[in-house]
């Protein structure tokens, strides 16, 4: 009787033990199929574990392309509190070591180059050559201001304007808010770009005008008789001879003809620079700045110094006009708007 007993609990037990390895397996193989429709892998074969098991998710990694790999320009720019776009771009056109703006190229200065025989090339040289102005390259060399420096070694970098680009320079007047902005036009991508916004100042008001001011409205050519003017240099103004600071500060910009939709013939009007006066406190000659942005000329457009430098230094020898409307939301500006 006791020997029964003891071979029924034997089998008992096993059957008990047969049917928990059954469930175990079972377990893992569900486990392992888990796994593999959440990986997408083929089952492996794994120990059981209490803990869960965590699957690292796969992160797709961008691969940027390099810098010097040209990106387009697109999309729209910010807006000012008024809702009008605004930018400064500037320092990409000078900048010799960002090369992701497409209208430039980095020169490396070389005394001896192949395109000029017989004697050491300048600053000057370079600006022929590559149809850029003497202080565009004086001031990607040196830095804001230094419109005349032109020192420069062997290997010194500096930007030019790119030769191979069909582009021309179109500044935008807004009579109503003593505003101005200043883009480039891609003639055969038929895009422009904003580089920068600016406050100007601008002629007196007139009823007897039809812009209101003396300043007139209209699309015009801007001239290439362009100016640089420095302390003492004297010239004719209204029949007097006068330091010629004291009226067009350091930079003259005239109009040139009139294109479409023009209130007043262009000869006369300009860009230019804030007049300078006499400081009684130093005795010296400084900007008058309180005009900025307020309604003072005879007609010209009036620009801080190191704004009316800046567009100088730029549209020198491009294709340019200016346009100016009561309001920019008449403009008619030429192409499409990129970034």
């Amino acid at each position: 009787m006791g020997r029964l007993l003891l071979w029924t609990s034997v089998i008992l037990f096993t059957v008990i033990g047969v049917a928990a390895l059954v469930k175990t397996r079972k377990s893992d193989e569900t486990q392992v199929v888990v796994i593999a429709e959440s990986s997408q892998l083929a089952p492996v074969q794994i120990e059981f574990i209490e803990e869960p098991v965590v699957i690292e998710e796969v992160v797709e990694t961008v691969i940027k392309p390099p810098k010097n790999v040209e990106e387009p320009i697109t999309g729209a720019w910010p807006l000012d509190a008024h809702g009008l776009p605004t930018a400064d771009r500037i320092e990409s056109l000078f900048s010799a070591s960002d090369d992701t703006f497409p209208y430039v190229k980095t020169i490396r200065y070389r005394s001896r180059v192949d395109w000029l025989k017989g004697r050491q090339a300048w600053i000057s040289d370079y600006a022929t050559h590559y149809k850029t102005p003497s202080h565009f390259i004086a001031r990607s060399l040196h830095g804001k201001g230094n419109y005349y420096k032109e020192d420069v070694a062997n290997g010194n970098r500096f930007t030019v304007l790119d030769p191979d680009k069909n582009i021309e320079f179109y500044l935008l007047v807004d009579l109503s808010r003593c505003k101005l902005w200043f883009y480039l036009y891609d003639r055969d991508t038929h895009k422009r770009i904003l580089l920068k916004d600016y406050i100007v100042g601008l002629g007196k008001p007139s009823p007897l005008k039809s812009s209101g001011l003396l300043t007139p409205r209209g699309k015009y050519s801007l001239g290439d008789r362009i100016v640089a003017y420095r302390p003492h240099t004297m010239g004719n103004h209204n029949g007097e001879k006068i330091e010629m600071i004291r009226v067009f500060g350091t930079r003259w910009i005239p109009f040139e003809k009139e294109i479409a939709n023009t209130s007043s013939p262009a000869k006369g009007f300009g860009l230019h620079g804030l007049p300078w006066m006499d400081d009684p406190s130093t005795g010296s000659l400084v900007e008058e700045r309180v005009s900025l942005g307020q309604y003072k000329s005879d007609g010209c457009v009036r620009m801080a110094s190191e704004d009316v430098e800046e567009i100088y230094a730029i549209i020198a020898t491009k294709p340019s006009y200016i346009e100016l409307v009561t309001d920019f939301n008449e403009a008619n500006l030429p192409g499409e708007e990129a970034r």
